[in-house]
């Protein structure tokens, strides 16, 4: 999953990018106002973590411009404002949740998923699909009961089909979702954790839709 960090105080910004990474998360950061906007039209992002008091256009500007442009990407503001007044502006604003400075990386974590959840519409944490199940806060998977290893990326990209199945993801939003700015993407890297998930799963979960991407087939 890939998200976009709004955040200018550069040792708080780098503590959450290392620890949503190592959490599975692909961040990218950026640390002025004015360059979410471009950002947002570029990459299709999961989710925004956005500060309030940053350079050139404040969060609350950012989730403004945002909401009146119908853009439904979910927010959730990071601050270290925490008068009752300023939660009411952001959550009535369009943020899907806010959270006050200072915060353990793991309840940041956990807000993340829960917003994700509700967005997709699903209330059970973890994603069951027939004999398949995926459960997004331990990394945990298993088919026909059974633990199954993955890869940081195996795992995202399994998630991502699992989220939609029956959906086709081209290999170019499967790169979106793996990948940030400073990642090198091999041409064939999407294909190689297809096979992988094949072998360690079975041929028949993800079919391949030729000239147009990869689906986990619906179940009946």
């Amino acid at each position: 999953m890939r998200v976009l960090l709004v955040e200018d105080d550069p040792l708080i910004g780098a503590s959450i990018q290392q620890g949503l990474r190592q959490d599975g998360l692909t961040v990218d950061w950026i640390q002025d106002g004015a360059d979410v906007d471009l950002a947002l039209r570029t990459t299709a992002y999961a989710l925004v973590l956005l500060d309030l008091g940053l350079p050139h256009k404040s969060g609350f500007e950012i989730l403004a411009t945002l909401r009146r442009s119908r853009n439904p990407v979910p927010v959730v503001i990071l601050t270290a404002r925490d008068a009752v007044a300023d939660r009411v502006r952001g959550l009535d604003g369009g943020a899907d949740d806010y959270l006050v400075k200072p915060f353990d990386l793991t309840e940041l974590a956990a807000r993340i998923r829960a917003v994700l959840r509700r967005r997709n519409g699903r209330a059970d944490p973890v994603i069951r699909h027939g004999p398949l199940t995926l459960d997004p806060a331990t990394h945990e998977v298993t088919w026909y009961g059974t633990a199954v290893t993955l890869s940081g990326r195996e795992f995202a990209v399994l998630q991502a089909l699992l989220e939609r199945p029956g959906a086709v993801l081209s290999r170019l939003q499967l790169e979106e979702r793996l990948y940030g700015w400073e990642d090198e993407v091999a041409s064939n890297a999407v294909e190689v954790h297809i096979s992988h998930l094949r072998q360690k799963l079975a041929p028949e979960v993800i079919r391949t839709v030729r000239g147009v991407g990869y689906l986990i087939p619906t179940t009946r």
